[in-house]
């Protein structure tokens, strides 16, 4: 199996989490270099992988042919920027990037380097996620006529990181860091959208970037989708609501693989790895063919993150379809700056 030498740019959470279990369990991996600017935590569980003390100083030395950009989002720019500039193919975390204007240069010289640029969407490899698509794939529902995405959380007290929550620093906030999700699976779902209307403030005061975020997606059809996110909800509400002519889907966010690589499982390659669901997570209730209503309890199939490298793995031998391409990504970015002028402006933004 042709082997595809990686580089890690941090080893915080994401790299810790969505990152190097995947690239030591693939077979057609190797996780030759972690940067971590002043520990060494990455030696006990990656002790094969080089450390480095600074991006550049990886980018001089390692031989790496891909280089996973997991920074903070202010960074992005600079270096996915540096990555391609040596030669590096690059998977660069969400969001892209701050703003449509760096995402659109970087794409760009991707393209003139000969360099593919993957932005890591692993959202598209959730259960629930997948239940979704594959209910409006199958048409019961009819023409989609509306439609909610919803990513809830109940974290009223300040995380103290930053550039997450500064709202001085560009691409901070809940709208480039949840809102990237959903803006990609509406997308991904219904396509693009030909105006917007958006909410965006922060519910713990002026001195926190924005935490709370209602986008509402009109398209050229009728089709109405709203975008919502909150940290300040205890109960949760489904997470997907999907109406068409037809009938109704509700969908729970019931994908618990982040739960469970933080608390230490080992992710599978080319198996599932997940505990099975312990009950249904979504209804469906539709008009049969007959005109008779059915309405059943399901239960969605296990997603997996290590799909996502596969897909890259494939790209790279095989030639295969990429991931999550940035020139597509740069779709999402757009939707987010027209987000912010919405907001701002109080009034609808055409895309």
């Amino acid at each position: 199996m042709q082997l595809v030498k990686v580089g890690l740019c941090a080893f915080g959470m994401s790299g810790k989490v969505f990152h190097a279990p995947f690239l030591k369990e693939h077979p057609g991996f190797s996780l030759s270099a972690i940067v971590e600017r002043s520990r060494e935590e990455s030696r006990e569980k990656y002790p094969e992988a080089t450390l480095y003390r600074s991006v550049e100083e990886m980018l001089r030395n390692a031989d790496v042919e891909l280089v996973i950009v997991n920074t903070p989002v202010q960074t992005h720019f600079e270096y996915v920027k540096k990555a391609l500039e040596a030669g590096k193919n690059v998977v660069v975390e969400k969001p892209f990037a701050v703003n449509v204007e760096e995402a659109e240069q970087l794409v760009l010289l991707a393209e003139e380097k000969g360099l593919f640029l993957s932005v890591y969407q692993n959202r598209r490899f959730d259960r629930d996620y997948l239940q979704v698509q594959k209910i409006v794939s199958e048409g019961r529902l009819g023409n989609i006529k509306e439609a909610e995405i919803r990513f809830d959380r109940f974290r009223t007290d300040p995380s103290g990181k930053a550039h997450k929550e500064n709202p001085e620093a560009a691409g901070s906030g809940s709208l480039h860091d949840l809102g990237s999700h959903l803006i990609d699976q509406a997308v991904q779902y219904f396509g693009y959208p030909e105006k917007l209307f958006a909410d965006v403030f922060s519910m713990k005061g002026k001195e926190f970037a924005n935490d709370y975020f209602e986008i509402i997606l009109f398209y050229q059809n009728d089709l109405r989708v709203r975008l919502k996110s909150s940290v300040f909800t205890k109960e949760a509400h489904y997470a997907y609501a999907i109406h068409g002519e037809k009938g109704s889907f509700l969908q729970e966010r019931s994908d618990d693989q982040e739960n469970e690589l933080v608390a230490g499982s080992i992710p599978a390659y080319g198996e599932d790895w997940t505990r099975p669901l312990k009950e249904a997570d979504g209804i469906l209730n539709f008009l049969n063919e007959n005109k008779e209503t059915e309405r059943t309890s399901t239960s969605s199939e296990p997603g997996n993150y290590m799909n996502y490298y596969q897909q890259i793995y494939e790209f790279i031998v095989f030639g295969y379809a990429l991931p999550s391409p940035a020139g597509e990504i740069i779709r999402n970015m757009k939707i987010i700056d027209a987000a912010l002028e919405s907001a701002a402006g109080e009034r609808v933004v055409y895309l």
